[in-house]
C-alpha cells in the first residue's frame, strides 16, 4: 500500500495526479503502485457489481509520455486480480466506453489513462462499464478498495494488443453515411475541405479514419502526430492559443470547417469558413438547432453559465432549455433524469464542450459532436445559416475569487446568502427564479440587460463569477455594483474583481 493517499487522487468521477518529475516540483503521487492498485480495485469492484468471475478489461491511453508505462501498470494490476487486460494503445476516451458496447468485443469494463487537457506531467484514469462512466461514489469506493490492497512484484502480465480505433471510427463513419444520405453513399463528404487540429493528442485518427475515409479533403490539418509534451499548444478547444491556431489554419486553408479536439477527444470545437468560432454558446446553439430539427420540442440541458441569447434561441426554435449545474456529469445526469420521468431530452452539453446525445448512450464525445455537424454539411446545409438568429453578448468576463478562510464551504454559503438578500435591493437587479446553482442576478437596462452568476467551485477553494452583457460597458457596471456589495463579505479576496473594475 505504501504511503499513497488514494482519496486525494479522486477528482470527481475521475482519478487525477502527478505522474512524473517536473519543473514545477510538484510531488509525484500517481505512482506505478497507485495505478496498479486502482486498476486492481476496479476489477474487485466490477466483479462485485457483475458477479462475473472472468472479466475482460480494455485499456487505452492518450499521448502523454507517462501513458505507456501507466497502461502497463494498470494491466499488471488487473492481472493480479485475475482479470484479462487488453491494450488498445493510443485511443480516445469515448472509444474506451464504446469498447464495452460495440461488437465483436463488448468488454466488461475499460480504463482510459488520461488527464484531459492538463499539463504533460499529470495523468489520470477514467473508468467505464457498459452502463457508462463511473460516478463520483463509484470512484470513492474504488479508492477505498485500492487503499486496502497489498501486493508486490514480480509483475508478469500479458495484455493482448488490439486496434479498436478502427472499429470506433467505422461506427462514426456509418453514422455520417446514414445521416447525410448523400448521392455518393460511400463518400458523403466528397467536395468538402475539412481540417483537423489534434493538438498532438489522441484525435489524429479523425482526420485519416473518418474524414479521408468519407472523401473529404483534409490538406492543411495540423498537429496530428501524438506527442505527450504538446509542443504546439495546449490541446484544449477553450485555450486562446489553441483556438487561434485552428482559426488561423481554417482561414489560411480556406477550409469549409476547422475542427479542434482536446487531448482525449471527449471535447471539441470548430471554426466556420469566415473564422467564426464554434465553442461555448455558439456550439450549443448549433447542436440544439440540429436536435430540435430531429426532435421538435425536446429539452436541451446546459450548465449554469449559458447566455440569455442561447435560451431565447432554443425557445424561438420550439425547444425547452434547462439551465442546470456546472460539471458535465451533472448536466448529463439531469438529461437522463428528465427522460426517465417522461420529459424528452436529446442533448446535454456544458459550455466547456462536453456534450452528450441520447442517441449515443449519453456519452460525452467530441468526435460525435463533430459527426452531427458533418451530417448537416453532407446534406448541403450551411452551418452559419442555422445559427444566423443567435444573439450573442457584446461582452463577457469571468472572475475567480480565492477564498481566504479554511472553512471554504461555509464562507461560500455566506457570500451567496449575502448576494441573495442584498442583490435585489440594487436598482434594476432581480433574482433569476429558475436557477439550480449559485446565485444568478439579472441586472436590467443600466447594465445592458446583463446578468451575473456567482457560485461555488466544484473542486477548488475559489468562487467563480461569470458576467455577461448585451451592451459595451455593461460588465463594468455590474462589476462595480457587485464589488460594493461584496465588501460586506468576509473571507473573499476581492482583488480579481477590483482589477476588472479598473480596466
Amino acid at each position: 500500500m505504501g504511503d499513497i493517499n488514494y482519496a486525494k487522487l479522486q477528482n470527481g468521477s475521475d482519478i487525477r495526479g502527478i505522474a512524473m518529475d517536473n519543473e514545477w516540483k510538484d510531488p509525484v503521487n500517481l505512482t506505478d503502485e497507485a495505478v496498479r492498485h486502482l486498476a486492481a480495485a476496479f476489477v474487485v469492484w466490477l466483479r462485485e457489481k457483475t458477479e462475473k468471475e472472468e472479466l475482460r478489461i480494455a485499456l487505452g491511453r492518450d499521448s502523454r509520455i507517462t501513458g505507456e508505462k501507466l497502461l502497463q501498470n494498470a494491466a499488471e494490476g488487473i492481472s493480479k486480480e485475475d482479470g484479462t487486460p487488453f491494450d488498445f494503445g493510443i485511443a480516445s476516451t469515448p472509444a474506451m466506453f464504446m469498447s464495452t458496447i460495440l461488437p465483436p468485443y463488448e468488454f466488461d469494463g475499460s480504463i482510459m489513462i488520461t488527464a484531459s487537457h492538463l499539463p504533460y506531467h499529470r495523468n489520470g484514469m477514467k473508468f467505464f462499464t457498459p452502463k457508462g462512466g463511473l460516478e463520483k461514489e463509484d470512484i470513492k469506493k474504488i479508492t477505498m478498495i485500492a487503499s486496502e490492497l497489498s501486493f508486490t512484484g514480480p509483475y508478469d502480465s500479458f495484455a493482448e494488443k488490439l486496434d479498436f480505433m478502427d472499429i470506433y471510427a467505422d461506427y462514426l463513419c456509418q453514422k455520417i453515411r446514414e445521416g447525410a444520405a448523400a448521392d455518393d453513399r460511400d463518400h458523403p463528404l466528397s467536395g468538402l475541405h475539412i481540417i483537423v487540429d489534434a493538438g498532438n493528442g489522441a484525435g489524429g485518427f479523425f482526420e485519416s479514419k473518418v474524414l479521408k475515409a468519407l472523401g473529404a479533403d483534409t490538406s492543411g490539418s495540423q498537429f496530428l502526430e501524438p506527442d505527450g509534451r504538446f509542443p504546439n499548444h495546449v490541446p484544449n478547444p477553450e485555450d486562446k492559443t489553441a483556438a487561434a491556431a485552428i482559426r488561423e489554419a481554417t482561414l489560411r486553408e480556406k477550409a469549409d470547417l476547422g475542427i479542434i479536439f482536446d487531448t482525449d477527444v471527449d471535447r471539441a470545437g470548430a471554426v466556420l469558413p469566415d473564422g467564426r468560432t464554434l465553442t461555448r454558446n455558439v456550439l450549443i446553439a448549433l447542436l440544439s438547432r440540429i436536435a430540435l430539427a430531429e426532435h421538435p420540442g425536446t429539452t436541451i440541458v446546459t450548465d449554469s453559465i449559458t447566455s440569455d441569447g442561447l435560451k431565447d434561441f432554443i425557445l424561438a426554435h420550439g425547444g425547452k432549455h434547462r439551465r442546470f449545474k456546472r460539471g458535465y456529469r451533472n448536466v448529463i445526469n439531469e438529461s437522463i433524469r428528465l427522460n426517465e420521468e417522461g420529459t424528452d431530452s436529446q442533448l446535454a452539453i456544458e459550455t466547456s464542450g462536453h456534450g452528450a446525445w441520447k442517441e449515443n448512450y449519453f456519452l460525452d464525445d467530441g468526435a460525435y459532436l463533430m459527426v452531427k455537424l458533418l451530417i448537416e454539411m453532407g446534406k448541403g446545409h450551411q452551418l452559419s445559416e442555422m445559427i444566423a438568429d443567435l444573439k450573442e453578448p457584446a461582452e463577457s468576463a469571468e472572475v475567480r475569487f480565492p477564498v481566504t478562510r479554511d472553512n471554504v464551504a461555509e464562507t461560500a454559503d455566506a457570500v451567496l446568502s449575502l448576494i441573495t438578500e442584498e442583490g435585489p435591493k440594487h436598482k434594476g437587479w432581480t433574482l433569476e427564479q429558475e436557477n439550480y446553482e449559485g446565485v444568478r442576478i439579472n441586472c436590467g437596462s443600466d447594465a445592458g440587460n446583463g446578468w451575473f452568476l456567482m457560485r461555488k467551485s466544484l473542486h477548488e477553494p475559489i468562487m467563480p463569477l461569470n458576467l455577461e452583457s448585451e451592451a459595451e460597458g455593461g460588465v463594468q457596471v455590474m462589476a462595480k455594483g457587485l464589488l460594493d456589495l461584496l465588501r460586506k463579505a468576509e473571507g473573499l479576496d476581492l482583488a480579481p474583481l477590483e482589477a476588472l473594475v479598473k480596466q
